[in-house]
């Protein structure tokens, strides 16, 4: 470990403050591209990541050039409700950066064309359902990763 929780233009501070709260839980580092949605003052991502915040190994970067220019050589998978291929087949390793997009568009079509080998997806068995609550979806992964990297 750790793993690596990349929000790209997250909107809702909620799940941004429970994401957090689960990067601190899970001993992942959290990395926020702006532009954000809220403001990291706003009281309710406070409120949903508690008094945790401070502890919290969080990266912020300007916009998405800058996270990708400062992280080139980092190994990186990315989850789309438009991939194919099942979450569970991500080949977790130490420090590998999972990327989500924001909570309205999901992941930049630019990096969706530029990753389509490391696009992976939560399968989902309801076709009433387009995508899950984005603190969801980052839960299911990085336990998915501690399962798969055998931690205690």
């Amino acid at each position: 470990m750790p793993l690596n929780i990349v929000l790209i233009e997250p909107e809702i501070p909620n799940n941004t403050g429970n994401i957090g709260r689960l990067a601190l839980a899970s001993g992942a580092n959290l990395h926020l591209v702006k532009p954000f949605g809220f403001e990291i003052t706003d009281t309710r991502l406070k409120r949903a990541g508690l008094d945790y915040w401070q502890h919290l190994n969080v990266f912020y970067y300007d916009n998405l050039d800058a996270f990708l220019s400062t992280h080139k050589k980092a190994t990186m998978v990315f989850l789309s409700s438009q991939a194919g291929t099942p979450h569970y087949q991500i080949k977790f390793t130490d420090n590998l950066f999972l990327v989500f997009g924001k909570e309205s568009v999901g992941l930049p079509q630019s990096l969706l064309h530029k990753n389509q080998t490391k696009l992976f997806k939560i399968p989902l068995f309801s076709e009433q359902v387009r995508s899950l609550n984005l603190a969801n979806a980052v839960s299911i992964v990085v336990y998915e990763g501690i399962r798969q990297l055998n931690l205690p």
